[in-house]
């Protein structure tokens, strides 16, 4: 009797419970429908709002939606969202003669080609969109984004967003960010030791020459605090000023802009900056064997030249390159990748300022110091060539190091200056497959200004020069080399398609572009040429003076490859050719 009480007993326990699991599943079916629901629609907002940019063609909900349909767009917001973090955040604005620079507070990349540029006009509140011109990484946490010039009545306040996202709505005047002006800012800025260097557009324009730092002060904002120090040195563009204790203890991101006193002691606003520097610059500084002899150029549009440059320099003992790049639109990027997995160690730097290239050899100076006993300064058209190696038949691999290192023990030795050849088209009209050092072989007859090496901790502390040579502290000199030594073979008039390149811009800061109608007459221009890049029906045999193989036939004899005859750099062409 017990037992068929327990067996009744379960068997109700087990009615009770089927008769309840019906109403359980439903009410699970239930609270999983809401939540599934409440997560799309909090999604919906999320995805919305102005932290992410999304595609248009995601944000089209609907009241009933097959489940293929929903997970059809789940894939579009995935493919919407590839490539689009961190989101786009625009921290300065500068506007240049030709375009408008955009720098971010994150790192995009480069190319652009997924970049527009937003402009939104006056009363009718119409906006515009036009594609990017440019974008690069600027340093380890920015990016800088080039945009065209804002058309006739819209404003220079450019947004940005991806190419296709839905374009946002005009904002307030009240919310448009100020656009600096190019020829009134603060651009960069570069710690060195326990001072800061800061290069400033609209102080001094007096080429050249040293200014009176008490002018000058700098302040460095934090995002909490601000601080002035007094300027210890100035020339140019640059400014150098005293770095705030605090900030020596505790490094961290600060804006730095430059205050311009007068001489009766009236200060002037700080002008406008979007120059900063952030504390990993000063802790990351490590203690390391110097390399020798290392090179800065600055250039524009040259990937193409670059690697019989650097491959013809290392040999002869160049051991680091800093490329700084103004504004290249070609394969630059791409041929550094390549020259550094064959062991050259380049290194390309962003700098987006156009006319400045005394405040960028400054600015390498200081970069260098901790890595290199020598740096020399010259253009990847020009390449050094020793005569009495060639004439004695003595081995001109590692020359330039040498040459260099018997000056290192000389304390009294700073720069090493090395006169000039320039060549000339020498009846060329296309570019030479073998290379310039191959096949430009007719030069002027007298030597034409000079490039220099030098001890960037000998220079004085206001880091003046003039492009082809830097100001020395009180007491260290230079040394000139003889021609018969050392010269510069200088590939200044190339055929005219390269050569033609020059009427686009200069980069020197005094110099003036050759489109302009001054200084004519001036070294800096080509004898005979106006202000157009029309090509004189002589051209390929013009400068034309010399014959002069010397460096050709040394580059032949220790490059090019003993079966075929090719040079390495020329090698690489055909491979990209095919």
């Amino acid at each position: 009797m017990m037992l068929e009480y327990e067996h009744g007993k379960k068997r109700k326990v087990r009615n009770r419970q089927h008769q309840h699991q019906p109403k359980a599943q439903f009410l699970s079916l239930r609270y999983l429908t809401i939540c599934l629901c409440c997560f799309f629609v909090l999604l919906f907002f999320f995805l919305s709002s102005d932290r992410i940019s999304v595609r248009s063609d995601s944000l089209r909900p609907s009241l009933r939606v097959p489940a293929l349909s929903v997970l059809s767009s789940m894939d579009s917001i995935q493919r919407s969202f590839h490539g689009r973090f961190p989101p786009l955040r625009v921290e300065d604005r500068v506007q240049f003669p030709d375009h408008v620079l955009l720098i971010l507070s994150t790192r995009i990349g480069r190319g652009g080609k997924e970049l527009v540029c937003v402009y939104h006009g006056g009363r009718k509140e119409e906006t515009l969109v036009l594609p990017s011109i440019s974008s690069d990484e600027f340093d380890e946490f920015r990016s800088v984004v080039r945009c065209p010039n804002a058309p006739l009545n819209y404003s220079s306040s450019v947004d940005l967003q991806f190419d296709g996202d839905l374009v946002k709505k005009k904002k307030k005047l009240s919310d448009e960010k100020k656009v600096h002006d190019w020829a009134k800012v603060g651009y960069e800025a570069v710690i060195d030791g326990d001072t800061v260097v800061v290069f400033v557009k609209g102080l001094t324009r007096r080429p050249h020459k040293e200014s009176n730092p008490s002018y000058y002060k700098c302040q460095f904002e934090t995002g909490v605090e601000v601080f002035v120090t007094q300027a210890l040195a100035a020339a140019q563009e640059v400014v150098r000023c005293v770095l705030p204790e605090s900030l020596k203890l505790n490094p961290e991101m600060f804006r730095v802009s430059v205050i311009h006193i007068d001489p009766r002691g009236r200060s002037t606003p700080a002008l406008p900056s979007v120059a900063r520097v952030y504390g990993s610059e000063k802790s990351s500084v490590v203690k390391v064997k110097k390399h020798e002899l290392c090179v800065c150029t600055m250039l524009w549009n040259q990937a193409p030249f670059l690697r019989e440059w650097i491959m013809y320099h290392s040999w002869l003992g160049v051991e680091r390159w800093f490329i700084y790049d103004n504004n290249s639109d070609d394969d630059i990027q791409e041929e550094i990748e390549l020259l550094n997995s064959e062991n050259y160690n380049v290194s390309r730097h962003v700098w987006p300022w156009i006319k400045t290239q005394e405040a960028g050899f400054s600015h390498c100076a200081v970069r260098a110091k901790d890595e290199c006993n020598w740096v020399g300064f010259f253009d990847v058209d020009e390449f050094y060539y020793f005569p009495t190696h060639r004439s004695q038949g003595l081995p001109s691999k590692n020359a330039l190091s040498s040459l260099v290192s018997n000056y290192t023990s000389w304390g009294l030795v700073g720069e090493i200056r090395t006169e000039c050849h320039s060549y000339g088209p020498s009846g060329l009209t296309t570019v030479p497959s073998q290379g310039v050092t191959v096949g430009y072989t007719c030069r002027q007859a007298n030597p034409e200004r000079h490039k220099s090496i030098i001890r960037p901790e000998m220079l004085t502390s206001s880091l003046l020069n003039e492009v082809h040579h830097f100001q020395m502290r009180e007491g260290v000199g230079h040394m000139s080399l003889l021609e018969s030594v050392a010269v510069v073979n200088h590939y200044k008039y190339q055929v005219w398609d390269t050569f033609k390149a020059k009427f686009q811009r200069r980069v020197a800061t005094y110099v003036v572009d050759w489109r302009e109608n001054q200084n004519q007459g001036s070294k800096d221009r080509a004898p005979g040429l106006g202000t157009e890049a029309i090509e004189p029906v002589d051209w390929n045999r013009r400068f034309c003076e010399v014959w002069d193989t010397g460096l050709k036939d040394l580059v032949l004899s220790n490059f090019a490859d003993q079966v075929t005859g090719y040079l390495p750099w020329q090698r690489q062409q055909q491979l990209q050719q095919d």
